[in-house]
């Protein structure tokens, strides 16, 4: 595993400890080597992971739409930043870098951003490893809605079941070496 895209607030959330979680992320990714490939911008927790990695030596690719370059204000001090025209752009150019994809807690455009490559990973469109940072246990409530999406037949289980979900970084990118992608969703 070479690139790692993380998707997570450009806020820092109500809690510090969402910021720690960014900081131990970002050090555990330059700990191993792994370039970090993100949204681009120097704020909330995308800055503090982006910030970590770099003062631990580790290499980060930015990724920002045009339009995002002033209001997010792109980060000044990256490896390699790429600036593109739309937010479809970056999420394409995004999951082109990585690997796979790690979420942390965010909002809306993290959800987006998420349920796209986990989608894409559904339908065979790649088979990189997707996992969910539940800091603080933040993504539970998704789960259950997984879980309800399962027993309205909705969600098949081998798919909810491809999602990586851990608290600690470190074990969440240890289970990322191991997965395995389920077979390409059918329709009956």
């Amino acid at each position: 595993m070479k690139r790692l895209a993380v998707y997570c607030g450009s806020s820092f959330g109500a809690s510090e400890v969402y910021k720690l979680g960014a900081i131990q992320l970002g050090k555990e990714l330059a700990k191993r080597n792994i370039t970090l490939v993100y949204g681009g911008s120097s704020n909330g927790l995308m800055g503090v992971v982006a910030d970590t990695v770099l003062q631990e030596g580790g290499q980060v690719i930015g990724v920002i739409p045009k339009v995002l370059v002033d209001r997010e204000i792109s980060h000044p001090g990256l490896t390699e930043l790429f600036t593109v025209d739309t937010m479809h752009e970056r999420k394409a150019k995004m999951a082109e870098l990585a690997d796979g994809f790690i979420v942390m807690p965010g909002g809306t455009g993290t959800m987006e951003e998420f349920f796209e490559v986990f989608t894409w990973g559904q339908i065979g469109l790649h088979q990189k490893p997707c996992g969910l940072l539940n800091i603080e246990h933040y993504y539970d409530p998704l789960m259950n809605l997984f879980e309800h999406m399962i027993d309205q037949k909705f969600l098949q289980e081998k798919f909810r079941s491809m999602l990586i979900i851990e608290e600690k970084p470190d074990l969440l990118i240890k289970r990322f070496y191991e997965y395995v992608a389920p077979t390409v969703k059918t329709y009956d």
